[in-house]
């Protein structure tokens, strides 16, 4: 419900966006922190708590299973209470998540730490919902710069937290703890911020006030137009949801096991690293400019410019020798880039056709059937290096993403 001072605001809706663009930056600068902290070394704890390898993808899947489950959750209750409510407790159950595996590590509790590690997955999900936050108030012609700005925010955080893991690891050592535990600590802190400055400042929250201006508006269309602009709505939200499952899928797919394709060929850590710091800058520092090209073209190019490059990505994983460190390191750029056209034009496209009644949870249901397919990708991607090889993988994942196109090109408005 709307406070008192929100129903009768004498905020502008510009005022109310660019401030809650400055809240959403600094908690994804914090949030983003913790997130690539943990997840850095999830698979390592849960080797050395279970002494076996075989259990060290367990911490992803259950992180996968725990992001879907809170990106509906989230988008609910931001549907039902606004952002505020929804984002901060997205940020707090994942600070929980956080706590319990750093005392899972202290007790050597693995109950304990596989719970802790769905809990955890809430903190990845809100950093994706929050790029929907920045988009309740922003202009038709600029929400896809305004979602760019909040993903590019993720960047610096998700850059900090793996440099922080031997610095958090001593002190945990200090403390007689696990050193693995050290970077949930340090997860435990950033999500606790973030969720801190969310539920502290976000207010007048974004998206009651957006329903609250739009409650306003006069409506100009007949009930016929606004049945068919309705159907029209549900067959673009449907396709940019599919469009955005498959850049996920292919991405997760092809990332999860570059690592592994590397190994195999000889390169050490470092060169591994490398290449999968370059993926995520070319995911996350291109934001921006996929926001402009979004608004400048529209949704359905981009979403199309994604695919083609997905493919490219992948002919190129087919086709590059693995000697080859500089054509890796092009695949994945390539890859990052095609996720960061996906993910934004298809985020425009779910927030421009979907009402603002039922906005935040349309948005948290794709989030979560994204979240699932990343998790297929990864599965999938094993099998298919186990039976084949990584360059079947990169063909498949490739020719997966040039579906897209026909998919943009049969849902033309």
């Amino acid at each position: 419900m709307l406070s008192s001072k929100e129903k009768g605001s004498p905020y502008k809706q510009e005022e109310v966006y660019r401030r809650t663009i400055r809240v959403l930056i600094g908690s994804q600068l914090m949030a983003g922190a913790g997130l690539a902290a943990g997840i850095a070394v999830g698979a390592l704890l849960a080797e050395e708590m279970t002494g076996s390898t075989g259990a060290a993808g367990l911490p992803a899947a259950l992180f996968t299973l725990g992001s879907a489950g809170a990106a509906a959750l989230v988008g609910r209750l931001s549907q039902a209470h606004g952002r505020r409510i929804g984002l901060g407790i997205g940020y707090s159950v994942g600070a929980i998540g956080a706590t319990g595996i750093v005392l899972a590590a202290i007790l050597g509790s693995l109950p304990l730490l596989f719970i802790s590690l769905l809990l955890y997955g809430s903190g990845t999900a809100t950093n994706l919902q929050a790029r929907y936050a920045g988009a309740d108030l922003a202009k038709p012609s600029k929400r896809g710069r305004a979602i760019s700005i909040v993903l590019v925010a993720t960047t610096a955080g998700a850059v900090l937290g793996p440099n922080l893991i031997e610095a958090t690891g001593s002190i945990a050592r200090s403390l007689g703890i696990r050193e693995l535990a050290g970077p949930f600590m340090l997860a435990v802190l950033a999500y606790g911020a973030a969720a801190v400055v969310v539920f502290t400042f976000m207010r007048p929250d974004p998206l009651l006030i957006a329903r609250t201006l739009a409650s306003r508006a006069s409506k100009q269309t007949k009930d016929q137009e606004q049945t068919i602009d309705l159907v029209d709505s549900q067959r673009q939200v449907r396709m940019a949801a599919a469009a955005m499952i498959i850049t996920q899928m292919v991405m997760i797919a092809v990332m999860t096991m570059t690592p592994i394709h590397m190994r195999i060929h000889g390169y050490d850590l470092t060169a591994i690293g490398l290449i999968i710091s370059i993926h995520i800058a070319a995911m996350y520092l291109p934001s921006p400019l996929t926001g402009w090209l979004v608004d400048r073209f529209g949704y359905r190019r981009v979403l199309a410019l994604g695919g083609i490059t997905l493919l490219a990505a992948g002919g190129l994983a087919w086709a590059a020798p693995a000697s080859s460190f500089f054509l890796l390191g092009v695949t994945l750029t390539l890859l990052g880039l095609g996720w960061s056209f996906g993910l934004i034009a298809g985020s425009t496209a779910v927030t421009q056709n979907t009402s603002l009644e039922r906005r935040a949870s349309t948005q948290g249901s794709v989030d979560m059937s994204v979240s699932l397919a990343g998790a297929a990708g990864g599965l999938g991607s094993g099998f298919i290096m186990a039976s084949s090889s990584y360059a079947m993988l990169g063909l498949v994942g490739g020719l997966l993403g040039l579906a897209i196109l026909p998919l943009t090109l049969a849902n033309r408005k």
